[in-house]
C-alpha cells in the first residue's frame, strides 16, 4: 500500500492527473456504502435562481416549483390541496423581506433569497429555498418530489 498526500486546493498537477480515477473510487464508494444511485444529481443539474418575479428563470419555473411544492406538502406533511396552493406557496417560499444586493466584494449571484433548483431529465425534482447573506447561507426550506426520496435529496442539499 502506498499513500500520497496530494494538494487539492489549489489543485496540484498530481491532483489533476488523478482526479478522474479518484472520482470513480468516490462514486463506487458512495454507491456501495451509502447506496447512492448512479444518477444522483451533479453540480450541473443544480440551478441557483433569484426569488424574483422579474427574473426570467424564476418566472419560467414558477408553475413547476409550485406544483412540486403541493405534491411534497400533501405526501410528506398530509396537507390538503387548499393548504398548499399557489398563494400559500408564494407567501411561504417566494415572498421575502430580503432585498437583492450585488456588492462588489460579494458572490457573483449577489445576496438575497434564492431557489436552488435540482433538475433531472428536464424537470425539477427538488428545491432548496436559501438566503445568501454576507456572512452565511441560511437554509429556509427544502421540498422534493417524493418519487425521488431514494436519492436522499435533503441530505445531499445540506451537504452541498
Amino acid at each position: 500500500l502506498k499513500v500520497r498526500v496530494v494538494r487539492s486546493s489549489p489543485p496540484s498537477s498530481q491532483f489533476k492527473a488523478t482526479f478522474q480515477e479518484s472520482y470513480q473510487v468516490y462514486k463506487r464508494y458512495q454507491m456501495v456504502i451509502h447506496k447512492d444511485p448512479p444518477d444522483k444529481p451533479t453540480i450541473n443539474q443544480v440551478r441557483l435562481v433569484p426569488v424574483s418575479f422579474e427574473d426570467p428563470q424564476f418566472k419560467s419555473s414558477f408553475n413547476q416549483s409550485a406544483t412540486l411544492f403541493a405534491k411534497y406538502q400533501m405526501a410528506i406533511h398530509k396537507d390538503t390541496p387548499s393548504e398548499c396552493g399557489e398563494n400559500e406557496f408564494t407567501r411561504f417560499l417566494c415572498d421575502s423581506p430580503l432585498e437583492a444586493e450585488n456588492a462588489p466584494d460579494g458572490p457573483d449571484c449577489g445576496y438575497g433569497s434564492f431557489h436552488q433548483q435540482y433538475w433531472l431529465d428536464g424537470k425539477i425534482i427538488a428545491v432548496g429555498v436559501i438566503d445568501i447573506l454576507p456572512s452565511c447561507v441560511s437554509s429556509v426550506y427544502l421540498y422534493y418530489d417524493p418519487d425521488y426520496s431514494f436519492l436522499s435529496l435533503g441530505v445531499y442539499s445540506a451537504l452541498r
